[in-house]
């Protein structure tokens, strides 16, 4: 792990409805609601995700490497305002993630297997994901939405988010289509808590968490979506 990047820490847990309404009725008098939410708290994530031809970034994460990363592409609540190119690196629970932004002209260009303007200006992670494409045959593989409810705490740097009604998107990879039909992935009652911080966790936040959580590291939202899409595609013929 390189110690010059900001890395945070994150714990994913799998927690049924119920826990989730104790957490959250627990969180009201010690977090704020994350700023970028909105009046309600909740937002929609839509990501694009890409992986190469030997499918490496399904393959380490459903293996449990250590060290990882995977490429997406995301928007908000199905909006054009905010589009970002993402790369997340993990190192154990370890996180780092960068960003640069995209435009739809561009996304839809990546969508079409087009990545030569990823040179233009001097963005190094933009430059990465051209090699990324042209070396490793990086290609869209997957389309995840989910719902988002975030908080947040300073003591600790602490964001605590809870995503429900994960979906897999399977009849197409368009990230703009706001009819493509999806397929729940998570098993029923259950959404994904995720707590990120950096350097400690106060015990504060360590107290809220359920007792019946199941830890969820060795898979994904993005290697749930990629099974479940699979499965259908298989099913199909």
């Amino acid at each position: 792990m390189r110690n010059d990047l900001p890395f945070r820490n994150e714990l994913k847990y799998l927690i049924s409805y119920a826990d989730y309404a104790l957490v959250r009725l627990r969180l009201g008098s010690l977090l704020r609601p994350d700023e970028h939410a909105g009046p309600t708290g909740v937002y929609t994530v839509r990501s694009l995700y890409f992986d190469d031809y030997f499918n490496r970034a399904y393959a380490e994460k459903y293996g449990g490497f250590i060290d990882r990363q995977k490429y997406r592409v995301r928007l908000y609540n199905q909006s054009e305002a905010v589009i970002r190119l993402e790369r997340k690196v993990k190192h154990n629970q370890h996180i780092y993630k960068e960003s640069a932004p995209l435009t739809r002209c561009e996304v839809e260009q990546l969508q079409q297997g087009c990545h030569g303007f990823l040179l233009d200006g001097a963005c190094g992670l933009r430059q990465r994901f051209y090699y990324e494409c042209s070396a490793n045959l990086m290609r869209p593989r997957v389309i995840v939405d989910y719902e988002r409810e975030a908080y947040m705490l300073e003591a600790g740097d602490v964001r605590i988010t809870f995503d429900r009604n994960v979906r897999a998107g399977v009849d197409g990879l368009d990230l703009f289509d706001c009819g493509l039909s999806m397929l729940e992935t998570l098993e029923p009652g259950k959404l994904v808590m995720e707590i990120k911080f950096r350097g400690f966790l106060p015990d504060v936040v360590r107290m809220l968490l359920p007792r019946g959580a199941v830890e969820f590291s060795a898979v994904s939202k993005y290697v749930l979506s990629c099974d479940k899409t699979l499965f259908m595609r298989r099913s199909s013929f």
